[in-house]
């Protein structure tokens, strides 16, 4: 029997990851080189902010 609808949850999951993952990593870099280098981290968490903000903006902008 051929399936008439498509299951797209695996293309969700990963527009998900792809939207979430790199803010996450520019956090936790942020995070791990907070004591050495303060002003540095400042400028990860901002990307990571900066990224969240785009990413929201034009992945649920369409829905």
């Amino acid at each position: 029997m051929i399936p008439l609808e498509a299951d797209y949850s695996g293309i969700f999951v990963i527009i998900f990851i792809i939207l979430l993952l790199p803010p996450i990593v520019l956090a936790a870099i942020g995070f791990l080189i907070r004591k050495k280098y303060k002003d540095a981290a400042t400028v990860f968490y901002i990307l990571a902010v900066l990224y969240l903000i785009v990413g929201l903006g034009i992945c649920f902008g369409g829905f």
